[in-house]
């Protein structure tokens, strides 16, 4: 990419977006364009058509999308397919019709089947079935990846797709009905240490294990395949983590030390657990010159940080 290219940011203002911005401005490019959903509304196929004609941007960081934890995508499947879907056929078609030079898109983890052997290669995808909690959002996410291949076949377009693995960092969402668990984790221990509960309630049993990646490492992964590679080196999709995971029973106990709550862990095993495991092979990337930096440890206390700084709870 070229510093003085004009970039578009899809979901500037998510976790993903707002870091893939902050390593752009780092890196010294400088012509970076995007709009609120109040702005555009990326489900309007006119509106989104409009703005690619009128601002005709280089290149296309795809990060908007709508996310939430396991209670949140078994409340609302259907806003969460529909509103996925809609997103990824309107901004990845205006693309192609006007000239983009180079999209990325974002999908994640969850499009791999539910008992897929670990860790998780790319060519595992559509093997067996999915993850019924979140299969409205993985088949939408899978529609994307398989969007980005055809058009590159049929019309010679360099659309490249990338897996990452469980993200948190600043800017994440802390609301305990749609977030993902690390974030959610982290508001719980915090409220139970203000108003000094004596015990935490959590989901599950705590045993299933899982990848996390600090959202600084992803946005510097995605810039370094912009910049280096087509779809051509990537093939159909690569994954982005760290190679390596953690029970959600230890990842309680790094938070709950970390917050400095000093009370007790209820799991309530009545709830579900999800995915029982969930690493990704990262060898693809890690091949063509890229590796996560940042520890676990040391992401949480950033992300700790910001939760301090911006949330008042």
């Amino acid at each position: 990419m070229e510093k003085t290219a004009k970039i578009y940011i899809a979901g500037h203002k998510g976790l993903v977006g707002t870091a893939i911005k902050r390593e752009l401005e780092k890196d010294g490019y400088s012509n970076l364009i995007f709009k609120t959903h109040k702005e555009l509304d990326l489900e309007r196929q006119k509106d989104v058509e409009e703005f690619f004609a009128q601002e005709k941007p280089d290149y296309v960081f795809l990060a908007a999308a709508k996310v939430g934890g396991i209670l949140a995508n078994k409340t609302y499947p259907a806003e969460f397919i529909y509103s996925n879907l809609a997103t990824e056929i309107n901004v990845i078609h205006a693309a192609y019709q006007f000239g983009v030079k180079k999209l990325l898109f974002l999908g994640s983890s969850c499009i791999y089947p539910r008992l897929a052997p670990q860790p998780i290669k790319e060519e595992y995808l559509l093997t067996s079935p999915l993850e019924p909690t979140n299969e409205a959002y993985a088949l939408a996410k899978i529609a994307g990846l398989k969007m980005c291949r055809y058009y590159n076949q049929q019309y010679g377009t360099d659309f490249i797709s990338v897996m990452p693995t469980n993200l948190y960092g600043p800017n994440d969402n802390y609301d305990l009905e749609n977030s993902h668990v690390l974030p959610a984790f982290i508001r719980r221990f915090h409220e139970a240490k203000a108003s000094r509960q004596p015990m935490v309630e959590l989901w599950g049993t705590g045993s299933p294990k899982r990848e996390f990646l600090y959202v600084d490492d992803l946005a510097e992964a995605v810039v370094f395949l912009m910049e280096n590679f087509s779809y051509r080196e990537i093939k159909e999709v690569i994954n982005i983590g760290t190679g390596k995971d953690i029970s959600i029973r230890e990842l309680a106990e790094i938070i709950k030390d970390i917050v400095g709550y000093e009370g007790y862990i209820h799991w309530d095993s009545s709830k579900p657990d999800g995915t029982p495991r969930k690493l990704l092979d990262v060898s693809r990337i890690n091949k063509l010159g890229w590796k996560a930096s940042t520890s676990l440890t040391k992401g949480i206390e950033k992300t700790y940080e910001d939760f301090n700084n911006h949330c008042r709870i």
